[in-house]
């Protein structure tokens, strides 16, 4: 079976490897991926440790996990990258996150910056 994030890899082949050492994402984009893939397991630890300290929601990780289990998640499109690349210390990710709610196909459209924290990748929060 392909990584839930859409790479033709497996998941032990692809995400997997971040969410057992989150410096196995070393471009925004694979954290990226890797943070679609925390929502669709509600990998709850992943998801807060994978964001920035400066904008990480603590306390809402139990609705974050909540919410990551209500939903069907079906697919990771990723539209444009710009930066995040190894050796840049910020980029961004503008995405395409579908998913099942009540019956509706709903999407997630989001350009998300990602920033450098203690030399690997982190969310920062969503570009203005």
């Amino acid at each position: 079976m392909n990584c839930y994030c859409g790479n033709l890899k497996t998941y032990a082949q692809c995400c997997q490897k971040a969410h057992k050492n989150m410096n196995k994402a070393v471009t925004a984009e694979q954290l990226m991926r890797s943070r679609y893939s925390a929502f669709v397991l509600a990998n709850g630890d992943y998801l807060m440790q994978s964001h920035h300290s400066s904008t990480r929601p603590i306390k809402e990780k139990k609705d974050i996990v909540k919410w990551a289990k209500s939903v069907e998640w079906i697919k990771l499109e990723i539209l444009e990258t710009s930066k995040g690349y190894e050796t840049d210390s910020d980029g961004t990710v503008t995405f395409n996150a579908y998913f099942y709610k009540h019956g509706k196909i709903r999407v997630i459209h989001e350009k998300s910056i990602f920033i450098k924290e203690d030399n690997h990748w982190t969310y920062l929060g969503l570009s203005q």
